[in-house]
């Protein structure tokens, strides 16, 4: 069997439109007959979902500040195997990393050894194009910038200066799509909304995948694609929560790593799902209890009327079963959520905390954490935090102590009390180095 091959698409800036190209690509090639896997770089879950609907094939996260290179490849084959591609979103500016420099969209595409497709926004900018594409493409010896593609083109005389400015760098430029208003994605506070909350989702990605057609060279941009060629060491996965997980899955609790869920099925645990939206209870025999993060303040109301859910925590809790949950997760956990109109919703009431929203100021960024709780994983472990919420608690022992990127001292993080336990961090990977 053929090796896979893979490409990455990266970017100058956030705001290039990244996104909006790869959902183009991954549709218009679908159409083609091209099987494509798709990846998105770093700590997302909403880009992710977009991906995997216009691919057709759920999305993984390929993170190089939280994973391991191990982790790395091994994810990448995974995700490969079965595809004709692998194309792989890169985030924000493509050498754009943590605070410490590591974990950048370059770095990724170096460990891989893929080269990227550079997406150019054109907006307001013709000759000074040239020499941003060329420096991007030399600024780093080990990162190949293997074509171009402009975006939001004003007009045909526009374009005309663009490709005369790109040429003169040496680096092919693969097609320039004009500016288009229907080519824009709502936003929410966390980012971009659920690809399920956009009205008529498939016609987005269907005038995405023609313009993506009519305004790209699809078959250069394929012969771009360099091999998955690396010997895979196996990486060991997070231990699982249990032998027997349930897991909180609907609109409220859907920021879930797949990777997390196939590392614990391959270590032999048993997983069920369950919608507290639906007030269901997590699986009366389960030994653990998984509450992932997710948007729980817009559906605040029904999460605090939904009284079966919160019994089946507390006969959970009773039977000594782990509860885990993580930012979303952890709200849900506690007494009480402020909504942002400022209604206070009562929560399952497990640790004594009251988080609200109706405050907001945006915390973000990665988390190095250390415990030495019930969790059964390593004591040291990488994630990242993003929320708008903010949480006030009783004091209790912390889940984790953290430090951010550079290593700097946080605040402790999360509440414990016996096995229950959250905080606002999401875990990814052990630490590594």
């Amino acid at each position: 069997m053929s090796l896979a091959r893979g490409l990455v698409i990266g970017a100058p800036r956030s705001g290039s439109g990244k996104t909006v190209v790869t959902l183009g690509l991954l549709a218009a090639l679908r159409q083609r007959g091209v099987v494509v896997s798709p990846a998105k770089t770093g700590p997302d879950y909403i880009d992710p979902a977009f991906l995997g609907r216009a691919a057709m094939r759920e999305a993984v996260n390929l993170d190089p500040w939280s994973m391991s290179p191990a982790r790395l490849k091994a994810l990448a084959e995974v995700q490969a195997t079965g595809a004709d591609m692998l194309l792989v979103e890169g985030v924000m500016g493509l050498f754009d990393g943590a605070a410490d420099n590591a974990g950048s969209t370059a770095d990724l595409a170096e460990l891989l050894d893929l080269p990227v497709v550079l997406v150019v926004d054109s907006e307001r900018q013709s000759q000074s194009i040239a020499p941003l594409v060329a420096g991007f493409a030399n600024w780093r010896p080990g990162v190949r910038v293997g074509g171009v593609i402009l975006n939001r083109v004003a007009s045909a005389k526009h374009e005309r200066m663009l490709l005369d400015a790109v040429a003169a760098t040496g680096i092919p430029c693969l097609g320039a799509i004009p500016r288009s208003v229907e080519l824009t994605v709502p936003e929410r506070h966390l980012g971009l909304v659920l690809p399920g909350e956009v009205a008529a989702f498939e016609t987005f990605v269907a005038h995405a995948a023609r313009m993506v057609g009519d305004y790209i060279d699809l078959e250069q941009f394929l012969e771009l694609a360099a091999p998955l060629d690396f010997d895979t060491r196996p990486a060991v996965p997070l231990p699982p929560l249990g032998q027997r997980i349930a897991i909180a899955r609907d609109d409220a609790f859907a920021f879930l790593y797949p990777h997390l869920l196939d590392g614990w099925r391959l270590a032999g645990a048993e997983l069920s799902f369950f919608s507290p939206l639906a007030n269901e209870m997590p699986s009366g025999d389960c030994d653990a209890v998984f509450l992932p993060g997710g948007y729980p303040e817009l559906h605040a109301e029904r999460l605090a009327a939904a009284d079966g859910f919160k019994a089946g925590l507390l006969a959970a809790r009773e039977r000594d079963a782990l509860i885990y949950g993580e930012c979303g997760g952890f709200m849900v956990l506690g007494e009480a959520l402020v909504d942002k109109s400022g209604a206070t919703h009562a929560m399952a009431g497990l640790l004594p905390v009251t988080t609200r929203i109706d405050r907001p100021k945006r915390v973000l960024g990665y988390r190095n954490l250390v415990h030495g709780g019930a969790l059964p994983w390593p004591g040291r472990l990488k994630g990242h935090e993003f929320h708008y919420s903010s949480a006030k608690q009783s004091r209790l022992p912390p889940l984790f102590a953290a430090t951010d990127a550079r290593g700097d001292a946080m605040p402790p993080m999360g509440a414990v009390i016996g096995r229950v336990m959250g905080s606002y961090a999401h875990v990814v990977d052990a630490a590594h180095g």
